[in-house]
C-alpha cells in the first residue's frame, strides 16, 4: 500500500466475537465468574504456600510463581474483555493495546519457561531424590524463576516494540484482545522481520521447553516404573501428574493457536481457543494443583 493509506492510530476497535450479539451477556457472566475464580484460587494458593511451613519447598515456590503469573496474565486482558462485552463501541487505546500485548506475550513466554523449570524440579525429585535438597536449593530456585521472568519479558519487549512501531492501515482488530497475530494483519508494510522473530520465539519458548519437558518425563516415567512397590510408584506419579496435566492444557492450546495454519473459517475457533488459553487454564491450575498432596518424595 502507498503511504497515503497509512493511518495515524490513537485507538483500536476489537470486534472479536461481536458477530454473536446475543451471547455477549452470557460470555460476560462466564468470563467474570472464571476471572473471580482465578483471583481467589491462585491468591489462596499463594497465601497458603507462604503461611504453611510444610509447603516451603521448591515445587511450591515455583507453583507460587505460576499462580502469581496467572493472576497477572488474566488481569492484563480479562477486565478489558469484560468491558467490551458490555460496550457497543469496543475500543482500546493505542497505549493500553501495547501494554496488553506486552504483558500477554511476556507472561505467556515466562509460563512456557517456568513449566520447563518445574519439570526439571520433578526430574530431580524423582530421579535423584537423595540430592534433591542440595541441587534444588533456595538460591537456584530464585535464580531460575527470576530468569524465566526476565527472558520472557525481554522477548515480549522486542516483539511488542517492533509491532507497535509499524505503520497501520486500519484500526479494527478482528480479535477479542490486542493479540499480536491479529494486529500484524493491520500493518501496511512487509512484516518479514516480525514473522522471523516470532518464528524464533516460537522455537525458543514453545518447542524447546516442550521437548525438554517431554524428555524429562520419559526419564521420570522410566524411573517410576523401576520402583519396586506399587505404593511407591503411585506416590511418585502423584507428584508429577498435576504438572503434567497443566503442561498438556497450556501447551495444547498454545500450540494450536500459534502453530496451526490460519484461515478465515477458523477465526471463531481461534478466538475461543484464545479465551481458553487466557482464562480457562489459569482457572484450572490451582484446582489441579491440589494442596492435599502429602510431603513425599521431596514434594
Amino acid at each position: 500500500m502507498g503511504k497515503g493509506n497509512y493511518t495515524a492510530v490513537s485507538e483500536f476497535i476489537l470486534i472479536g466475537l461481536s458477530q454473536y450479539p446475543g451471547l455477549q451477556m452470557f460470555l460476560y457472566v462466564i468470563c467474570l465468574v472464571m476471572y473471580l475464580v482465578i483471583l481467589l484460587g491462585n491468591s489462596f494458593l499463594i497465601i497458603i504456600s507462604i503461611l504453611d511451613s510444610h509447603l516451603h519447598t521448591p515445587m511450591y515456590f515455583l507453583l507460587g510463581n505460576l499462580s502469581f503469573l496467572d493472576i497477572c496474565y488474566t488481569s492484563a486482558s480479562v477486565p478489558q474483555i469484560l468491558v467490551n462485552f458490555m460496550s457497543e463501541r469496543k475500543s482500546i487505546s493505542f497505549t493500553r493495546c501495547a501494554l496488553q500485548m506486552f504483558m500477554s506475550l511476556g507472561l505467556g513466554s515466562t509460563e512456557c519457561l517456568l513449566l520447563a523449570v518445574m519439570a526439571y524440579d520433578r526430574y530431580i525429585a524423582i530421579c535423584n531424590p537423595l540430592r534433591y535438597t542440595i541441587i534444588m536449593n533456595k538460591e537456584l530456585c530464585v535464580q531460575m524463576a527470576a530468569w524465566t521472568w526476565i527472558i520472557g519479558c525481554l522477548n515480549s519487549l522486542v516483539q511488542t516494540t517492533l509491532a507497535m512501531m509499524m505503520p497501520f492501515c486500519g484500526t479494527i482488530i478482528d480479535h477479542i484482545t490486542c493479540e499480536i497475530l491479529a494486529l500484524l494483519k493491520l500493518i501496511c508494510i512487509g512484516i518479514s522481520l516480525n514473522v522471523f522473530i516470532m518464528t524464533i520465539a516460537s522455537i525458543v519458548f514453545l518447542i524447546t521447553p516442550l521437548l525438554f519437558i517431554f524428555f524429562s518425563y520419559v526419564v521420570i516415567l522410566s524411573t517410576i516404573l523401576r520402583i519396586n512397590s506399587s505404593e511407591g510408584r503411585k506416590k511418585a506419579f502423584s507428584t508429577c501428574s498435576a504438572h503434567l496435566t497443566v503442561v498438556i492444557l497450556f501447551y495444547g492450546s498454545a500450540l494450536f493457536m500459534y502453530m496451526k495454519p490460519k484461515s478465515k473459517e477458523s477465526k471463531t475457533s481461534d478466538e475461543i481457543i484464545s479465551l481458553s488459553y487466557g482464562v480457562v487454564t489459569p482457572m484450572l491450575n490451582p484446582i489441579i494443583y491440589s494442596l492435599r498432596n502429602k510431603e513425599g518424595i521431596n514434594l
